[in-house]
């Protein structure tokens, strides 16, 4: 399991630092590599519900082997013939890697549940070392030639293909697969990512942005209606209203604004030269990479952590103690960022937060559906995740807009501190969301939910 997610973090890792040198090799423009990347979050989107409910229905085992030779595939096209063509349809086949975590905690709960916060735990933590391993690898391949970065998920590859046919199976569900429900949420959730990816391109009050909102509510509105009534939900309108998965979700949502959304304004603020815009550290890419990677193995110790501090502080406080370090981190970048000690102090909090945030939810969303349905409450807390940091980035992309200074491609400083509060208030919501999360036993006495002998609430 740890290899397949070390796959899945040096995929998430290795292409975006090398984006801007290889669409200038292969003539591509600014415009063409945002295309990229939102076709990359389309996919990301699209697949995270349908890979979850196909492995609930037909074994976690055979859906993660799909995924794997999807990820793998497009992986080895965009190394073997880079253009802007395999560019795109390499990162749409490798958006199937959102289906890594949730199907290999199905399989983990069936096979070991005793081991479940901890290998949950760990793998969180190998997701967050792979990711900054994935681009300092990357960026040293490419220093001769840029194009030979894109080699750095290949071999990783093929050991998580490897993995993947060794891990053991467990017996299909059963059920039927709702194609219309399907049809309709993928629509649904395509509007809504290239409204939040294109929003501060096109304007958030122009008719065309407005247009495709209203029909993103309104499609995801007839799918929920959908599924009501369908004797074969595609997501089961029931495991939504759990009020414990909805409050770990809306607390990913609000994490992940900041810890995920801030990470490219991050990059940029490390880069920026103070002589010529009065603020920043002026750090090339390689030690903005160890910056980065600093973050992730701080997120390392806050994963492998969680399962202990759950045991003696409950989860309803390592929930609170998350979103108050991101606040916590958010606040003091706002307050003291005149040097990089003091900015990198800031920003290692938020990557200690991040590991905790990401190893306790994925855990509790998890622990708080039946068996069966495990896949996918996993698959709606990383679509909460990926919602979370689009929205995160399109508000700090909105504020720095409004913040430009005038006749030039400069922000203004100013469009960062309200960037670090926006992501600060995000993560305080989060943490008022974690002090309303109840145990299984608190849930009962409140909801009248019942509590089963491993945890969860039927």
């Amino acid at each position: 399991m740890a290899v397949v997610i070390l796959f899945s973090g040096i995929v998430q890792g290795y292409l975006t630092p090398l984006l801007p040198e290889v669409g200038l090799r292969l003539h591509i423009g600014a415009v063409g590599q945002n295309n990229i990347y939102l076709l990359s979050q389309l996919a990301f989107a699209v697949m995270t519900p349908l890979l979850s409910r196909l492995g609930d229905l037909y074994g976690h085992r055979k859906l993660l082997r799909v995924a794997l030779a999807m990820v793998a595939s497009g992986s080895l096209l965009i190394a073997v013939r880079p253009s802007a063509l395999t560019l795109a349809v390499g990162v749409t086949l490798q958006g199937a890697l959102v289906g890594f975590f949730p199907l290999l905690v199905g399989i983990l709960r069936s096979h070991a549940p005793e081991r479940n916060r901890i290998g949950i735990s760990l793998l969180v933590g190998v997701l967050l070392i792979a990711i900054g391993v994935g681009g300092l690898v990357a960026g040293a391949l490419s220093e001769d030639h840029a194009e030979a970065g894109l080699w750095t998920a290949v071999p990783v590859a093929v050991l998580a293909v490897v993995a993947g046919l060794v891990l053991p199976g467990d017996a299909p569900r059963g059920g039927r697969f709702h194609y219309g429900a399907a049809a309709l949420l993928t629509v649904g959730l395509v509007a809504l990512v290239v409204v939040l990816a294109q929003g501060s391109t096109w304007g958030w009050g122009a008719p065309r942005t407005l247009a495709l909102g209203v029909a993103a509510v309104a499609v995801l509105a007839a799918w929920v209606a959908v599924e009501h009534r369908s004797a074969h939900p595609l997501v089961s309108v029931r495991m939504l209203s759990n009020p414990r998965l909805a409050v770990v979700s809306g607390y990913t949502f609000c994490a992940a604004f900041g810890t995920i959304g801030f990470l490219g304004a991050n990059v940029l603020f490390l880069g920026a030269s103070r002589s010529a815009t009065g603020y920043g550290m002026g750090l090339g890419p390689q030690a903005i990479a160890t910056i980065s990677l600093a973050m992730v193995t701080a997120g390392f110790a806050g994963s492998t952590l969680t399962p202990r501090l759950a045991r003696r502080l409950g989860d309803r406080a390592v929930l609170a103690s998350g979103g108050a370090l991101v606040a916590l981190g958010f606040l003091g970048m706002a307050l003291f960022h005149d040097t990089l000690t003091q900015y990198v102090a800031c920003a290692l909090v938020v990557g200690l937060a991040t590991g905790l945030f990401e190893s306790i939810t994925r855990t509790l969303s998890a622990e708080v559906v039946e068996e069966q349905e495990t896949a996918l409450a996993v698959g709606l807390n990383e679509l909460a995740l990926s919602l979370g940091a689009a929205i995160g980035a399109a508000v700090i992309g909105a504020f720095f807009a409004a913040h430009a200074v005038r006749g030039t491609t400069r922000i203004a400083e100013s469009g960062y501190l309200w960037g670090w509060g926006a992501c600060a208030c995000a993560a305080l919501v989060g943490t008022a969301l974690a002090l309303r999360y109840r145990s299984p036993r608190e849930a009962h006495a409140t909801y009248g939910l019942r509590s089963t002998r491993s945890g969860e609430l039927a």
